[in-house]
């Protein structure tokens, strides 16, 4: 994430959901849900049409909420996102058009990385805080603690593949800052606008920390 006057997304809460929007309509009320279960920091990913409405909808309607775009892999995607209120970008990779893209923003923003050569090509660009993705395919809890003898510096977001169960293995290294998953958004919990099992399921990931 690069420098700037938000507080680090790394720090807003130890799970970050990670939130596919289908209907525009229950954009709302699944982000009071997840803010009044303690998780305020709610990634929407760029990969239906109803998400740009659905950030700019939880921005303008959920007191608490800090709403980001997901699925960041271009600059159009970075500028569609701010237009709409995003307030952090994660990208699932970066390259140099979409790491400047990203740095020009003026949002907190968090670049995928899944090797050594991309976290180290990212401190050189002065980027400390990346997305770790896909997690678990990419090697999960034991890659990232072989990475903070060397690169202490750097603070990850694991994402992909996350679950309940692996989250505590993750949070309790010194260079993991929070997790990204979906757990607490079952689909048929959200097909059924089940609100208060998404609440539920919200504070239980939030009492990982």
């Amino acid at each position: 994430m690069a420098p700037c006057d938000a507080a680090s997304v790394l720090d807003l809460a130890p799970v970050v959901p990670v939130v596919v929007v289908e209907d525009a309509a229950d954009a709302v009320p699944l982000a009071r849900a997840l803010v009044a279960g303690g998780l305020p920091a709610i990634e929407v990913t760029l990969r239906t049409a109803a998400a740009l409405d659905a950030i700019r909808a939880m921005g303008d309607e959920v007191p608490g909420a800090v709403v980001g775009a997901g699925t960041v892999i271009c600059a159009a995607n970075v500028a569609d996102a701010v237009a709409a209120g995003a307030r952090f970008l994660v990208g699932p990779g970066w390259t140099d058009a979409l790491l400047d893209a990203m740095a020009g923003s003026g949002v907190p923003f968090l670049p995928g990385v899944s090797t050594t050569t991309e976290v180290v090509a990212l401190l050189e660009r002065g980027v400390r805080e990346m997305k770790f993705f896909p997690a678990e395919a990419a090697g999960g809890t034991a890659y990232l603690k072989s990475l903070a003898g060397p690169l202490p510096q750097a603070r990850f977001c694991p994402t992909g593949g996350v679950s309940p169960s692996s989250a505590p293995s993750y949070l309790a290294l010194p260079n993991v800052g929070c997790v990204g998953g979906s757990w607490m958004l079952p689909a048929d919990a959200v097909a059924a606008k089940d609100w208060g099992r998404v609440e539920a399921l919200a504070r239980e990931a939030a009492a990982l920390a």
